[in-house]
């Protein structure tokens, strides 16, 4: 089976001044669709490189990302922007929410740019939010919402499109602890449906949800496996970086 994402010995290197940064120093790893991952790391570590290379908001220096099979990094801007819009449905921090538009307006924008038709839109929109329980928000704006709310609203967006994979970077970073849990709960459920996502975070207890964890250090895979194994072999980031 061909894997959803795939890193083929890759490379993401940054000159500032004299200076040389190996973002992503001779990364493989391969994702296959409906998995649940999360990747983990220090601050630079390289997740934060990885996931804009993975959603098409970067390419590589050297190696190879394959997307499904299409080889990511040799397409021009306008072919990633039509990839990150069909293929890829991003989950932020800190939501990236139109305040002037309602909840279903939101959700509706990206498919408004794609060119989908209004009723298709409307459909598709009212789908999605009671899948994540804002039936009765729809007219809301997003000031009359609570974060968890909003972050429910930012994962119905991500879904709309019936992308391939879910990119939700750090999505509980600005939720207290409980709706985090609520939140994590969404996103798991929405995995056993079938789901591909892939986790950003730079915490532990965060990534320990996922199915599998990989965890980076200075651009490089340090761990690659089961979030039980992680648990087991006590694989806790320092203090200062939970």
């Amino acid at each position: 089976m061909t894997p959803l994402i795939e890193f083929k010995n890759l490379y993401k290197i940054y000159r500032m001044g004299d200076a040389v940064v190996r973002a992503v120093d001779g990364m493989s790893i391969k994702i296959n669709r409906g998995e649940f991952v999360a990747i983990v790391g220090q601050s630079g570590s390289g997740k934060t490189t990885c996931m804009n290379i993975i959603g098409c908001l970067d390419v590589p220096t050297s190696g190879e990302y394959l997307l499904n099979g299409q080889n990511i990094g040799k397409m021009n801007d306008d072919a990633l922007a039509d990839i990150r819009n069909k293929m890829i449905g991003f989950i932020f921090q800190q939501y990236n929410l139109l305040p002037k538009l309602t909840v279903q307006e939101n959700v509706e924008v990206s498919m408004l740019y794609a060119g989908v038709s209004k009723k298709i839109r409307h459909e598709r929109a009212l789908e999605v939010l009671a899948r994540v329980g804002l039936s009765d928000k729809l007219k809301n704006r997003p000031n009359q919402l609570s974060g968890g709310q909003q972050q429910r609203v930012s994962i119905a967006r991500a879904l709309v499109g019936k992308p391939s994979v879910i990119l939700a970077d750090e999505p509980t970073g600005a939720l207290d602890s409980k709706t985090g849990k609520e939140v994590l709960g969404l996103l798991q459920a929405l995995n056993r449906e079938g789901n591909t996502i892939v986790l950003i975070t730079h915490d532990a207890s965060i990534a320990a949800q996922a199915q599998r964890i990989i965890r980076l250090a200075d651009g490089k895979v340090i761990f690659d496996g089961s979030s039980d194994a992680f648990n087991e072999n006590n694989l806790k980031l320092p203090k200062e970086d939970q």
